[in-house]
């Protein structure tokens, strides 16, 4: 096992691989940009190296400057957790160049993985089902595709991913601006404008399969995890076992995902993730070739320590275990808990923590990298930590979850905390009954407030703001927030606006 190594990401995760890191007795490198300075990952590191200003590219992606941290601290791994460089062989290539172990697959896998339409085509040869579709190419060539595969089609960006250069086409005619706004995006987003196209599998579950490799040609699955409560493509909420599969169709699921990732020679860990549909059918949509962030369920029912075991694997050390004996326990629930205002669009709410209390007690666990006092960046994702809880069912998972979010108080800023409540009252997600679009079907019910006719909005907005208002300020003081995830009441905010 290695004596020190180098986490080359920050919040959350960070904080989570470095307490593994610190459980196995070895030493944790923090890197940190100018805007990370008092953040807790730097806090819990055994040393830290400040890598550059706020911006990611100046900073967290910049290869060089990780690098050197890498160099300088003597660490003889990184451990890229998710995001940032933790997909990119190019890094992969440069640790190995520089002598330090890159804690992830081989170069050569995520690039035969990382391209979308070269990926479908190593999975297909691998006897992976893929959904039907084409490749890149003219809109002639797509529309031609669309006709055979049948419409409604989705548009994708080859490099892409968390939706973005994503169009849903319903008709021929609606295929070449799609395509055009589909490449636009994709070239601002990921520098790449290529363009593929699938078959749109009509109100799909989106279920994943956990792999886990060895550098001597190992590969296991840890089960399944059910990632279909999504908002523009973005996980929001993931648990497993997934209600709507069973025992033989995830054996089947993860017998597919371990041939595809021996096709590719992988090791470490990743994720392939399906599209299911409702005929219990299931499409490879694509592999990460790194840690999800939804990895704690994972552990929760299965007892496992994935970043242990990556760090095992990138030691040279074999699996320590076989398929038969990865067995799972229980029912588990991550709910991922951001800052920002899901009445407002689901807008980011950065600024400062002033009070944080996380829940706790039996099956209970916060994956988190705040602290009350600390800032929330505009420069990166406003994850705030990743509440995950654990119970021998589903029922008393959920209502596990339900008493753990009600304990979680943030202040001074908006989080997501009672949209996630709203979420898991919902009957039909309570039943089981979800797919990727059921946030945006039952949105009024999950975040709009309440309508009011427009001719009474203006008069009954004002006397509800001095109402609150007057009622907040009583003792002498303002309240800055009195529920989860509580800042200023809208009515104080209005009111406040009015006055100037």
């Amino acid at each position: 096992m290695f004596k020190k190594v180098l986490v080359a990401n920050r919040g959350e995760i960070a904080v989570r691989i470095i307490r593994t890191l610190h459980e196995l007795g070895v030493q944790a490198v923090a890197v940190y940009s100018d805007a990370d300075r008092a953040a807790l990952h730097v806090r819990m590191a055994d040393e830290a190296w400040n890598i550059g200003p706020a911006p990611a590219r100046e900073s967290y992606l910049d290869i060089s400057r990780v690098l050197d941290a890498a160099k300088r601290s003597g660490a003889q791994a990184i451990h890229p957790g998710y995001g940032f460089l933790s997909e990119n062989p190019t890094f992969a290539d440069a640790c190995e160049r520089a002598g330090v172990v890159f804690v992830g697959p081989p170069a050569s896998a995520m690039r035969s993985l990382g391209s979308k339409p070269a990926a479908r085509a190593v999975m297909a040869a691998a006897g992976v089902p893929i959904v039907p579709g084409a490749a890149s190419g003219t809109v002639e060539e797509l529309l031609s595709a669309a006709e055979r595969v049948g419409y409604p089609v989705m548009l994708k960006a080859a490099s892409g991913g968390g939706g973005k250069g994503m169009r849903l086409v319903d008709r021929p005619e609606e295929l070449p601006g799609a395509y055009e706004r589909a490449q636009s995006e994709a070239l601002k987003a990921f520098g790449d404008a290529t363009v593929y196209l699938e078959k749109a599998v009509v109100r799909p579950r989106h279920v994943e399969i956990q792999v886990l490799g060895d550098r001597e040609g190992n590969v296991v699955h840890a089960f399944e995890r059910d990632c279909s409560i999504q908002r523009r493509h973005q996980k929001v909420l993931e648990e497993t076992p997934s209600p709507a599969v069973t025992p033989e169709l995830v054996a089947r699921m993860g017998e597919v995902a371990v041939k595809g990732a021996r096709a590719v020679g992988y090791h470490s860990a990743g994720t392939f993730e399906f599209l299911l549909g409702a005929d219990g059918n299931f499409y490879f949509l694509e592999m990460n070739t790194r840690l999800q962030v939804e990895h704690p369920v994972t552990e929760l029912v299965t007892g496992l320590d994935l970043v242990r075991e990556m760090l095992r694997v990138a030691s040279g050390e074999p699996l320590g275990f076989t398929q038969e004996s990865v067995v799972r326990r229980g029912h588990a629930v991550e709910c991922r808990v951001y800052a920002e205002d899901p009445s407002s669009g689901f807008l980011p709410s950065p600024g400062r923590i002033e009070a944080l209390r996380t829940p706790a007690g039996p099956g209970v666990r916060d994956d988190g990298g705040a602290y009350p006092g600390c800032e929330i960046s505009s420069f990166y994702d406003p994850l705030i930590s990743k509440l995950s809880t654990w119970a021998p069912d589903r029922p008393r998972c959920l209502a596990r979850m339900a008493r753990a979010l009600r304990e979680y108080v943030v202040t001074g800023i908006r989080t997501n905390l009672a949209f996630h409540q709203r979420l898991l009252e919902h009957p039909d997600f309570q039943a089981g009954h979800y797919d990727t679009g059921f946030l945006e079907r039952h949105k009024s019910a999950l975040v709009d407030w309440p309508e009011v006719k427009d001719a009474d909005a203006e008069a009954w907005a004002v006397c509800a703001a001095v109402a609150a208002s007057r009622l907040e300020g009583a003792n002498g003081t303002e309240r800055e927030g009195v529920g989860p995830g509580a800042g200023p009441s809208p009515w104080v905010r209005a009111h406040r606006a009015r006055l100037g």
